[in-house]
């Protein structure tokens, strides 16, 4: 059954369409993955779903009486109830029809002769409508759901006191017991563990309700995908498939629009050729050459009629190059026997690490057990130069850091006044940097706090690398960014020479570089050698 049908769909915000004759089906149960670089109208056709935007032009049809539910990338709900009370609010349609019922039970029991046919009826309407809803259900749907995104600890905590990622798994948790038809997901797995991630998964795959969702988390993608749809240049291309297929198939297409392009265009040589020579032989074969000139506009008319192809885009990929100065020491961080506290609390205790020259390490963990604290302890060690006796940097270690939240000290001036302050170099040649990073004349005069999450991480990794830091860390690199410079900058942190450590939810991040993961568990901290995969198998 078909759920959604987009078709011939543009949508224009005043400065060209952003969608162009879009069309895809999407059939009831499927779980959709709309992927492509920021700015492309990925959330748009979420909206436009949501019927939140109106379509330029086209048609937009859901099933009729399909309900959609919609998490959107930005939470901005302002709530003063508990988190209990915002899950069970999700409910209410529920509970209305189960105090309704009860209603009708004790109608039934005082109802007379005359009376009870009506009231049963009544109530036999009412309890298919509640079995439909899974009513009887509820409850152990509730637990479910409380215990998968564990959220036991915050039940009694006030909506407004959480932090926006506390904010978005409760809302992401209270869209789903609205059980609707239709889940519109958008970066439904932004503040997510790896923890949750996986229950999540399962959970989607179970339900078996039509998911539209946007994400740049490809290990999610790969699990929970039945079908992509790639937005490039406000058009798409449907795959059926998770993301690796996709991938695949991706770069098929892409070979396949180069050789039949080529082929046109060898086509068009010799088509071009023929008419130039007959042309000649018609001018030399006076008075007989009137026929080279009627098959050379005849090969003239072929050509004109000849639905040309377009040459298929090259990637304009962001230059990203991480070098390294001068090589650090064999050993390059060595932490033994630190318990780490944020105020009187405990997160990690009797932390052992050790890092040496070319490793790459991801730490992991659930949300709240001291990642990000772990790190800024480092940093403040490295940064400050602070004699400590449970750590150890080596020599010559020179770092380049990009925390989870990035800010900066003065948020209003310019990103070229920004630039100025650290490229050494003559104008014209850092704009041309600059355009590399996708920064172009226009970006140059944003104020910095105008900038989105995606480019300020460019802007970061921009700084970083004029730095030439041989020891990099990093928390949470790929937040923000889209796959594309996910892509660019795994493949930079790949061939980089120096020494990697970060925090990362990213498994497929992980899986590509990692060596070596510190999973912090019950404030303990214990080593494994691989990428992910290998640490999963370790712990099954």
């Amino acid at each position: 059954m078909i759920e959604i049908n987009f078709n011939k769909v543009c949508k224009n915000f005043g400065f060209g369409n952003v969608l162009e004759n879009v069309s895809f089906e999407i059939q009831t149960g499927e779980i959709v993955a709309i992927i492509g670089n920021n700015g492309v109208g990925k959330s748009t056709i979420l909206n436009i779903i949501n019927k939140d935007e109106n379509v330029t032009s086209g048609l937009v049809t859901l099933r009729n009486g399909s309900k959609v539910g919609y998490l959107k990338q930005i939470v901005e709900e302002d709530n003063l109830k508990t988190v209990n009370e915002v899950l069970n609010d999700s409910l209410k349609e529920i509970f209305e029809m189960e105090e309704k019922l009860l209603e009708l039970e004790i109608k039934m029991e005082q109802s007379s002769t005359d009376e009870i046919n009506k009231v049963v009826t009544s109530y036999i309407n009412l309890q298919d409508k509640f079995i439909l809803l899974d009513g009887y259900n509820t409850s152990k749907r509730l637990g479910k759901i409380i215990k998968g995104f564990k959220l036991e600890n915050l039940l009694n905590v006030k909506y407004n006191n959480l932090s926006g990622g506390e904010k978005r798994i409760v809302s992401l948790a209270a869209l789903i017991l609205e059980n609707p038809d239709i889940l519109l997901l958008d970066e439904p797995t932004n503040h997510l563990d790896i923890d949750n991630l996986e229950w999540f998964e399962d959970y989607l795959k179970s339900i078996k309700k039509t998911v539209v969702l946007v994400s740049h988390d490809r290990y999610f993608l790969d699990k929970v995908a039945t079908k992509i749809i790639h937005l490039e240049k406000g058009e798409c291309d449907i795959y059926h498939g998770n993301y690796s297929y996709f991938e695949e198939e991706h770069e098929k297409r892409i070979m396949l629009e180069f050789e039949n392009y080529k082929t046109q265009e060898k086509k068009i040589e010799v088509m071009k050729n023929s008419i130039k020579k007959l042309k000649e032989y018609g001018r030399l074969a006076f008075p007989e050459g009137g026929k080279f000139f009627k098959r050379a506009a005849s090969i003239q008319k072929r050509l004109d009629k000849m639905e040309l192809l377009e040459k298929p885009d090259e990637n304009k990929e962001i230059n990203l190059k991480f070098n390294v100065d001068k090589r650090s020491g064999n050993e390059v961080l060595k932490i033994r026997k630190k318990d780490l506290y944020i105020e009187d609390r405990l997160l990690i205790k009797r932390i052992s690490m050790d890092i040496f020259h070319s490793d790459k390490v991801c730490i992991i963990g659930k949300n709240g057990t001291g990642k990000s604290t772990l790190i800024k302890y480092i940093m403040d060690v490295i940064k400050n130069n602070k004699s400590d006796e449970f750590i150890k940097v080596g020599t010559n270690i020179k770092v380049g850091y990009i925390p989870q939240e990035i800010t900066f000290e003065n948020p209003k001036e310019t990103l070229y006044d920004y630039v100025r302050k650290f490229y050494v170099g003559e104008d014209n040649i850092l704009r041309s940097a600059l355009f590399k990073f996708h920064f172009f004349d226009d970006d140059l005069k944003k104020r910095i706090e105008k900038l989105s999450g995606g480019e300020k991480v460019r802007l970061k990794l921009f700084e970083l690398i004029q730095e030439n830091s041989n020891f990099l860390i990093f928390d949470e690199p790929t937040n923000h960014i889209d796959i594309e410079t996910r892509t660019i900058l795994e493949d930079a942190i790949k061939e980089y020479k120096g020494t990697f450590l970060c925090v990362s939810h990213d498994r497929y991040f992980i899986n590509k570089l990692i060596n070596k993961i510190y999973a912090i568990d019950n404030q303990e901290i214990k080593k494994y050698y691989g990428n992910y995969d290998d640490y999963n198998r370790s712990v099954l």
